[in-house]
Protein backbone atom coordinates (compact mmCIF):
# COMPACT_ATOMS: atom_id res chain seq x y z
CA UNK A 1 0.00 0.00 0.00
CA UNK A 2 1.69 3.55 -0.87
CA UNK A 3 2.32 5.44 2.08
CA UNK A 4 1.22 8.83 0.90
CA UNK A 5 -2.40 7.05 0.11
CA UNK A 6 -5.68 9.23 1.01
CA UNK A 7 -6.51 7.16 3.89
CA UNK A 8 -9.63 9.43 5.33
CA UNK A 9 -12.48 6.76 4.09
CA UNK A 10 -10.18 4.51 6.76
CA UNK A 11 -7.25 1.89 7.40
CA UNK A 12 -8.12 -0.72 4.89
CA UNK A 13 -8.36 2.38 1.66
CA UNK A 14 -6.71 0.61 -1.46
CA UNK A 15 -7.26 -2.78 -0.09
CA UNK A 16 -10.05 -4.98 -2.14
CA UNK A 17 -11.66 -7.90 -1.17
CA UNK A 18 -13.89 -10.05 -3.58
CA UNK A 19 -16.26 -11.41 -1.05
CA UNK A 20 -17.73 -14.97 -1.79
CA UNK A 21 -20.23 -15.08 1.88
CA UNK A 22 -23.77 -15.24 2.69
CA UNK A 23 -25.79 -15.43 5.68
CA UNK A 24 -24.26 -13.86 8.62
CA UNK A 25 -20.63 -14.97 9.62
CA UNK A 26 -18.60 -13.82 6.48
CA UNK A 27 -20.82 -11.02 5.75
CA UNK A 28 -20.25 -9.34 9.45
CA UNK A 29 -16.93 -10.04 8.98
CA UNK A 30 -16.63 -8.43 5.60
CA UNK A 31 -19.00 -5.51 6.61
CA UNK A 32 -16.14 -4.77 9.12
CA UNK A 33 -13.46 -4.87 6.88
CA UNK A 34 -15.21 -2.45 4.61
CA UNK A 35 -16.58 0.02 7.52
CA UNK A 36 -12.35 -0.08 8.13
CA UNK A 37 -12.14 1.43 4.06
CA UNK A 38 -11.64 -2.00 2.00
CA UNK A 39 -13.22 -1.73 -1.08
CA UNK A 40 -15.80 -4.76 -0.68
CA UNK A 41 -17.28 -6.53 -4.28
CA UNK A 42 -19.78 -8.96 -2.83
CA UNK A 43 -20.79 -12.04 -5.20
CA UNK A 44 -23.91 -13.43 -4.68
CA UNK A 45 -26.21 -15.98 -6.80
CA UNK A 46 -29.17 -14.92 -9.19
CA UNK A 47 -31.71 -15.29 -6.01
CA UNK A 48 -29.50 -13.32 -3.55
CA UNK A 49 -28.07 -14.11 -0.03
CA UNK A 50 -30.78 -16.10 1.96
CA UNK A 51 -30.39 -13.45 4.78
CA UNK A 52 -32.07 -10.68 1.87
CA UNK A 53 -35.23 -12.19 3.38
CA UNK A 54 -34.84 -12.69 6.93
CA UNK A 55 -35.53 -10.37 9.85
CA UNK A 56 -38.32 -7.57 9.25
CA UNK A 57 -38.67 -7.26 5.41
CA UNK A 58 -38.35 -3.59 4.70
CA UNK A 59 -38.72 -4.22 1.24
CA UNK A 60 -38.22 -6.92 -0.99
CA UNK A 61 -35.01 -8.30 -0.85
CA UNK A 62 -34.25 -5.59 1.79
CA UNK A 63 -34.40 -7.32 5.30
CA UNK A 64 -33.47 -5.62 8.98
CA UNK A 65 -30.50 -8.18 8.84
CA UNK A 66 -29.44 -7.76 5.65
CA UNK A 67 -29.31 -4.19 5.79
CA UNK A 68 -27.40 -4.66 9.16
CA UNK A 69 -24.55 -7.00 8.22
CA UNK A 70 -23.91 -5.69 4.19
CA UNK A 71 -23.67 -2.09 3.59
CA UNK A 72 -20.14 -0.76 2.49
CA UNK A 73 -20.34 -3.41 -0.22
CA UNK A 74 -20.84 -3.46 -4.12
CA UNK A 75 -23.48 -5.96 -4.77
CA UNK A 76 -22.59 -8.14 -7.93
CA UNK A 77 -24.76 -10.63 -9.17
CA UNK A 78 -23.57 -14.12 -11.00
CA UNK A 79 -24.35 -17.63 -11.89
CA UNK A 80 -21.59 -19.18 -10.68
CA UNK A 81 -22.57 -22.88 -12.19
CA UNK A 82 -22.71 -21.01 -15.76
CA UNK A 83 -19.61 -20.33 -17.80
CA UNK A 84 -20.29 -16.91 -18.10
CA UNK A 85 -20.71 -16.24 -14.67
CA UNK A 86 -17.58 -18.36 -13.67
CA UNK A 87 -15.06 -15.92 -16.49
CA UNK A 88 -16.58 -12.71 -15.00
CA UNK A 89 -15.04 -14.08 -11.21
CA UNK A 90 -12.01 -14.95 -12.93
CA UNK A 91 -11.20 -11.52 -14.00
CA UNK A 92 -12.02 -10.41 -10.91
CA UNK A 93 -9.67 -12.53 -9.02
CA UNK A 94 -6.63 -10.74 -10.40
CA UNK A 95 -7.50 -7.25 -9.29
CA UNK A 96 -8.41 -8.10 -6.00
CA UNK A 97 -5.88 -8.31 -2.51
CA UNK A 98 -8.26 -11.26 -1.22
CA UNK A 99 -10.98 -13.12 -1.21
CA UNK A 100 -13.34 -14.33 1.61
CA UNK A 101 -15.98 -17.79 1.41
CA UNK A 102 -17.76 -19.73 4.05
CA UNK A 103 -18.91 -22.39 1.65
CA UNK A 104 -18.06 -25.67 2.23
CA UNK A 105 -14.55 -26.55 0.43
CA UNK A 106 -15.70 -29.17 -1.44
CA UNK A 107 -18.35 -27.25 -3.25
CA UNK A 108 -16.06 -24.28 -3.92
CA UNK A 109 -13.45 -26.55 -5.59
CA UNK A 110 -16.43 -27.87 -7.46
CA UNK A 111 -17.37 -24.54 -8.96
CA UNK A 112 -13.67 -23.92 -10.13
CA UNK A 113 -12.56 -21.31 -7.09
CA UNK A 114 -10.70 -23.40 -4.24
CA UNK A 115 -7.36 -21.94 -3.31
CA UNK A 116 -5.03 -24.17 -5.62
CA UNK A 117 -7.33 -22.52 -8.83
CA UNK A 118 -7.43 -19.48 -7.15
CA UNK A 119 -3.66 -18.92 -6.73
CA UNK A 120 -2.67 -19.59 -10.11
CA UNK A 121 -4.97 -16.57 -11.16
CA UNK A 122 -3.61 -14.53 -8.72
CA UNK A 123 -0.37 -15.84 -6.93
CA UNK A 124 -0.44 -13.11 -4.39
CA UNK A 125 -4.16 -13.73 -3.39
CA UNK A 126 -4.56 -14.11 0.22
CA UNK A 127 -7.22 -16.85 0.37
CA UNK A 128 -9.55 -16.77 3.28
CA UNK A 129 -11.89 -19.41 4.20
CA UNK A 130 -14.42 -19.70 6.60
CA UNK A 131 -15.16 -23.26 7.39
CA UNK A 132 -17.94 -24.90 9.78
CA UNK A 133 -15.06 -27.89 11.19
CA UNK A 134 -11.06 -27.70 10.22
CA UNK A 135 -10.25 -29.56 7.23
CA UNK A 136 -8.00 -31.81 8.60
CA UNK A 137 -10.80 -33.84 10.54
CA UNK A 138 -13.20 -36.39 9.82
CA UNK A 139 -16.24 -33.78 10.17
CA UNK A 140 -14.96 -31.34 7.39
CA UNK A 141 -17.75 -31.79 5.29
CA UNK A 142 -20.16 -31.63 7.56
CA UNK A 143 -22.62 -29.17 6.92
CA UNK A 144 -22.22 -26.20 9.74
CA UNK A 145 -24.82 -23.58 11.31
CA UNK A 146 -25.07 -21.43 14.72
CA UNK A 147 -27.01 -24.35 16.19
CA UNK A 148 -24.74 -26.88 15.20
CA UNK A 149 -21.60 -25.13 16.30
CA UNK A 150 -23.15 -23.95 19.92
CA UNK A 151 -24.19 -27.73 20.31
CA UNK A 152 -20.53 -28.96 19.19
CA UNK A 153 -18.43 -26.46 21.35
CA UNK A 154 -20.02 -26.63 24.40
CA UNK A 155 -22.08 -23.72 24.74
CA UNK A 156 -25.33 -25.16 24.64
CA UNK A 157 -24.15 -27.31 27.61
CA UNK A 158 -23.12 -24.51 29.57
CA UNK A 159 -26.39 -22.53 28.62
CA UNK A 160 -28.49 -25.32 30.38
CA UNK A 161 -27.98 -24.31 33.93
CA UNK A 162 -30.74 -24.04 36.15
CA UNK A 163 -32.80 -25.63 32.81
CA UNK A 164 -33.93 -29.03 32.51
CA UNK A 165 -32.42 -29.56 28.93
CA UNK A 166 -29.35 -27.83 26.89
CA UNK A 167 -30.24 -24.68 25.55
CA UNK A 168 -28.68 -22.09 22.52
CA UNK A 169 -27.83 -18.37 23.56
CA UNK A 170 -30.65 -16.30 21.93
CA UNK A 171 -28.31 -14.74 19.97
CA UNK A 172 -26.41 -16.28 16.46
CA UNK A 173 -22.68 -16.12 19.08
CA UNK A 174 -21.18 -18.43 17.01
CA UNK A 175 -21.57 -17.39 13.46
CA UNK A 176 -20.45 -13.35 15.05
CA UNK A 177 -17.51 -14.50 17.33
CA UNK A 178 -16.09 -16.76 14.01
CA UNK A 179 -16.79 -13.63 11.96
CA UNK A 180 -14.31 -11.12 14.49
CA UNK A 181 -11.80 -14.22 14.04
CA UNK A 182 -12.21 -14.18 10.43
CA UNK A 183 -11.56 -10.29 10.43
CA UNK A 184 -8.63 -10.83 12.49
CA UNK A 185 -6.98 -13.44 10.06
CA UNK A 186 -7.73 -11.63 7.20
CA UNK A 187 -6.26 -8.07 8.58
CA UNK A 188 -3.13 -10.50 9.39
CA UNK A 189 -2.90 -12.38 6.36
CA UNK A 190 -2.79 -8.97 4.80
CA UNK A 191 -0.19 -7.07 6.86
CA UNK A 192 1.81 -10.46 6.07
CA UNK A 193 1.73 -10.09 2.57
CA UNK A 194 2.25 -6.16 2.99
CA UNK A 195 5.47 -6.84 4.71
CA UNK A 196 6.57 -10.07 2.14
CA UNK A 197 4.45 -9.89 -0.86
CA UNK A 198 3.27 -13.29 -0.32
CA UNK A 199 -0.33 -14.16 -0.06
CA UNK A 200 -1.60 -17.42 1.71
CA UNK A 201 -4.28 -19.83 2.17
CA UNK A 202 -5.96 -19.07 5.88
CA UNK A 203 -8.44 -21.18 7.39
CA UNK A 204 -10.84 -20.46 10.01
CA UNK A 205 -12.69 -22.82 11.53
CA UNK A 206 -15.88 -22.11 13.17
CA UNK A 207 -16.07 -25.25 15.65
CA UNK A 208 -12.24 -24.67 16.68
CA UNK A 209 -12.58 -21.05 16.99
CA UNK A 210 -15.45 -21.52 19.19
CA UNK A 211 -14.29 -24.37 21.48
CA UNK A 212 -11.02 -21.93 22.22
CA UNK A 213 -13.88 -19.16 23.01
CA UNK A 214 -16.11 -21.30 25.20
CA UNK A 215 -12.55 -23.10 27.01
CA UNK A 216 -11.01 -19.33 28.02
CA UNK A 217 -12.55 -19.50 31.60
CA UNK A 218 -13.99 -22.75 31.34
CA UNK A 219 -10.79 -25.01 30.98
CA UNK A 220 -10.71 -26.25 34.51
CA UNK A 221 -9.73 -29.20 35.43
CA UNK A 222 -8.84 -30.04 31.69
CA UNK A 223 -6.07 -28.34 32.21
CA UNK A 224 -3.91 -30.99 33.44
CA UNK A 225 -3.77 -34.18 31.37
CA UNK A 226 -5.12 -36.74 32.51
CA UNK A 227 -7.83 -34.18 33.83
CA UNK A 228 -7.65 -34.28 38.05
CA UNK A 229 -11.10 -31.81 38.06
CA UNK A 230 -14.04 -31.24 36.08
CA UNK A 231 -13.95 -28.36 33.35
CA UNK A 232 -16.14 -24.93 34.03
CA UNK A 233 -15.27 -21.97 36.30
CA UNK A 234 -17.11 -21.65 39.35
CA UNK A 235 -18.06 -18.34 39.87
CA UNK A 236 -20.31 -18.76 36.65
CA UNK A 237 -21.13 -22.26 36.94
CA UNK A 238 -22.42 -21.90 40.44
CA UNK A 239 -26.15 -20.25 39.79
CA UNK A 240 -25.41 -16.69 41.32
CA UNK A 241 -24.58 -15.24 38.09
CA UNK A 242 -27.65 -13.65 37.84
CA UNK A 243 -29.45 -10.06 37.52
CA UNK A 244 -30.23 -9.45 41.08
CA UNK A 245 -33.68 -8.74 42.03
CA UNK A 246 -34.94 -5.32 43.23
CA UNK A 247 -38.37 -3.99 44.53
CA UNK A 248 -39.05 -2.96 41.22
CA UNK A 249 -37.32 -5.27 38.67
CA UNK A 250 -33.65 -6.47 38.34
CA UNK A 251 -30.26 -4.74 38.14
CA UNK A 252 -26.97 -5.72 36.83
CA UNK A 253 -24.32 -5.39 40.08
CA UNK A 254 -21.23 -6.86 39.99
CA UNK A 255 -19.15 -6.89 42.99
CA UNK A 256 -15.82 -8.46 42.43
CA UNK A 257 -12.84 -7.56 44.73
CA UNK A 258 -12.38 -7.66 48.34
CA UNK A 259 -13.04 -3.84 48.53
CA UNK A 260 -16.20 -4.08 46.77
CA UNK A 261 -18.09 -6.73 48.66
CA UNK A 262 -16.71 -5.77 51.93
CA UNK A 263 -18.32 -2.06 51.25
CA UNK A 264 -21.52 -3.93 49.73
CA UNK A 265 -22.03 -5.76 52.93
CA UNK A 266 -20.96 -2.95 55.46
CA UNK A 267 -23.33 -0.29 53.47
CA UNK A 268 -26.67 -2.95 53.69
CA UNK A 269 -25.59 -3.02 56.98
CA UNK A 270 -24.62 -6.49 57.28
CA UNK A 271 -21.00 -6.18 57.84
CA UNK A 272 -21.37 -9.86 59.95
CA UNK A 273 -22.86 -11.25 57.47
CA UNK A 274 -20.10 -10.25 54.97
CA UNK A 275 -17.03 -11.98 57.29
CA UNK A 276 -19.21 -14.84 58.12
CA UNK A 277 -19.37 -15.59 53.98
CA UNK A 278 -15.51 -14.62 53.60
CA UNK A 279 -15.51 -11.98 51.30
CA UNK A 280 -12.23 -10.59 52.35
CA UNK A 281 -10.55 -13.86 50.64
CA UNK A 282 -10.72 -14.74 47.37
CA UNK A 283 -10.46 -18.01 48.00
CA UNK A 284 -12.76 -18.03 50.78
CA UNK A 285 -15.23 -16.23 49.16
CA UNK A 286 -15.69 -18.69 46.21
CA UNK A 287 -15.75 -21.73 48.14
CA UNK A 288 -18.90 -19.72 49.68
CA UNK A 289 -20.01 -18.36 46.27
CA UNK A 290 -23.91 -19.80 46.47
CA UNK A 291 -24.96 -18.47 49.42
CA UNK A 292 -22.71 -15.50 48.86
CA UNK A 293 -25.03 -14.41 45.54
CA UNK A 294 -27.92 -15.84 47.83
CA UNK A 295 -27.14 -13.07 50.48
CA UNK A 296 -26.60 -10.41 47.38
CA UNK A 297 -30.06 -11.18 45.80
CA UNK A 298 -31.73 -11.54 49.33
CA UNK A 299 -30.22 -7.70 49.95
CA UNK A 300 -31.07 -5.82 46.58
CA UNK A 301 -34.52 -7.02 47.12
CA UNK A 302 -34.70 -4.64 49.41
CA UNK A 303 -34.71 -1.14 47.38
CA UNK A 304 -35.27 -0.28 44.22
CA UNK A 305 -33.41 0.00 41.23
CA UNK A 306 -32.59 3.18 41.37
CA UNK A 307 -31.79 3.25 44.71
CA UNK A 308 -28.58 0.73 44.11
CA UNK A 309 -27.52 2.08 40.96
CA UNK A 310 -26.44 5.16 43.27
CA UNK A 311 -25.01 2.97 45.99
CA UNK A 312 -23.09 1.33 43.52
CA UNK A 313 -21.90 4.60 42.07
CA UNK A 314 -20.73 5.96 45.43
CA UNK A 315 -19.30 2.52 46.34
CA UNK A 316 -17.44 2.47 42.43
CA UNK A 317 -19.07 -1.42 42.57
CA UNK A 318 -19.72 -2.20 38.55
CA UNK A 319 -23.58 -1.94 38.11
CA UNK A 320 -26.30 -1.14 35.30
CA UNK A 321 -29.92 -0.91 34.68
CA UNK A 322 -31.40 -3.80 32.71
CA UNK A 323 -31.78 -2.79 29.43
CA UNK A 324 -34.38 -4.24 26.84
CA UNK A 325 -33.23 -4.37 22.92
CA UNK A 326 -35.85 -1.50 22.19
CA UNK A 327 -34.64 0.96 24.67
CA UNK A 328 -31.10 1.31 23.58
CA UNK A 329 -31.50 3.61 21.60
CA UNK A 330 -32.40 6.02 24.47
CA UNK A 331 -29.04 4.39 26.60
CA UNK A 332 -27.59 7.69 27.87
CA UNK A 333 -24.13 6.59 26.83
CA UNK A 334 -25.54 5.43 23.60
CA UNK A 335 -26.81 8.83 22.87
CA UNK A 336 -23.97 10.98 23.82
CA UNK A 337 -21.77 9.26 21.75
CA UNK A 338 -24.52 9.32 18.54
CA UNK A 339 -24.14 5.24 18.85
CA UNK A 340 -27.44 4.95 16.35
CA UNK A 341 -27.63 7.03 13.52
CA UNK A 342 -30.90 8.24 11.34
CA UNK A 343 -30.30 8.49 7.82
CA UNK A 344 -32.69 8.33 4.14
CA UNK A 345 -32.13 5.48 2.82
CA UNK A 346 -33.29 6.03 -1.43
CA UNK A 347 -35.17 2.85 -1.46
CA UNK A 348 -36.42 2.25 2.17
CA UNK A 349 -36.72 6.15 3.12
CA UNK A 350 -35.83 6.29 6.95
CA UNK A 351 -33.92 3.96 8.72
CA UNK A 352 -31.54 3.84 11.85
CA UNK A 353 -28.40 1.65 12.19
CA UNK A 354 -25.51 1.32 13.80
CA UNK A 355 -22.16 3.23 13.00
CA UNK A 356 -19.12 1.22 13.66
CA UNK A 357 -18.43 1.21 16.84
CA UNK A 358 -14.55 0.90 16.73
CA UNK A 359 -12.47 4.36 16.58
CA UNK A 360 -9.47 5.35 14.65
CA UNK A 361 -8.12 8.71 15.70
CA UNK A 362 -6.53 9.48 11.67
CA UNK A 363 -8.00 7.10 9.84
CA UNK A 364 -11.84 6.96 10.93
CA UNK A 365 -14.09 4.25 10.02
CA UNK A 366 -17.11 5.34 7.49
CA UNK A 367 -20.55 4.19 6.50
CA UNK A 368 -20.11 5.05 2.44
CA UNK A 369 -23.30 3.74 1.91
CA UNK A 370 -26.17 1.53 2.92
CA UNK A 371 -26.42 -2.31 1.68
CA UNK A 372 -27.47 -2.60 -2.24
CA UNK A 373 -30.32 -3.93 -3.75
CA UNK A 374 -29.31 -7.60 -5.67
CA UNK A 375 -26.94 -7.04 -8.37
CA UNK A 376 -27.16 -3.04 -7.95
CA UNK A 377 -23.18 -2.62 -9.21
CA UNK A 378 -23.22 -5.52 -11.61
CA UNK A 379 -22.86 -3.21 -14.44
CA UNK A 380 -20.87 -0.82 -13.37
CA UNK A 381 -18.15 -3.55 -12.67
CA UNK A 382 -18.91 -5.59 -15.60
CA UNK A 383 -18.05 -1.89 -17.50
CA UNK A 384 -14.77 -1.66 -15.27
CA UNK A 385 -13.65 -5.04 -16.42
CA UNK A 386 -14.12 -3.87 -20.26
CA UNK A 387 -17.20 -4.63 -21.42
CA UNK A 388 -20.17 -3.18 -23.49
CA UNK A 389 -23.74 -2.08 -22.33
CA UNK A 390 -25.04 -4.50 -25.31
CA UNK A 391 -22.39 -7.42 -23.62
CA UNK A 392 -24.28 -7.05 -20.35
CA UNK A 393 -28.28 -7.00 -21.84
CA UNK A 394 -27.10 -10.37 -23.36
CA UNK A 395 -25.60 -12.16 -20.13
CA UNK A 396 -28.85 -10.99 -18.38
CA UNK A 397 -30.94 -12.89 -21.38
CA UNK A 398 -28.57 -15.53 -20.70
CA UNK A 399 -29.60 -15.87 -17.22
CA UNK A 400 -25.90 -15.61 -16.42
CA UNK A 401 -26.05 -11.92 -14.67
CA UNK A 402 -29.12 -9.96 -12.60
CA UNK A 403 -28.54 -6.49 -13.41
CA UNK A 404 -30.43 -4.14 -10.48
CA UNK A 405 -29.72 -0.78 -12.45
Amino acid sequence: MNNTMDLSNGPLTGIRILDLTSVVLGPLATQILGDYGAEIIKVESLEGDLMRSNGVNLSPGMSSIYLTINRNKQSLALDLKSEAGKSILRQLIPRVDAVVHNMRVSAIDKLGFGYDQVVKLNPQIVYCAATGFDQDGPDKDRPAFDDIIQAACGLASVNSLGKSRPDYISTLVADKTTGMALVNAVLAALLAKERSGQGQYVEVPMLETMVAFTLVEHMGGLTRNPATQNAGYSRILSGGRQPSPTQDGYIAMLPYTNHHWESFFRDAGEEALGKELGVTNRITRNANIQGLYAALHKITATKTTAEWIEICDRLDIPATPIYTMEELPSHPQLQAVQLFTDEIHPDLGAIRFVRPPVKFAKTPAKVRHQARRLGQDTESILIDLGYSISDIQSLVKQGAIVNGQ
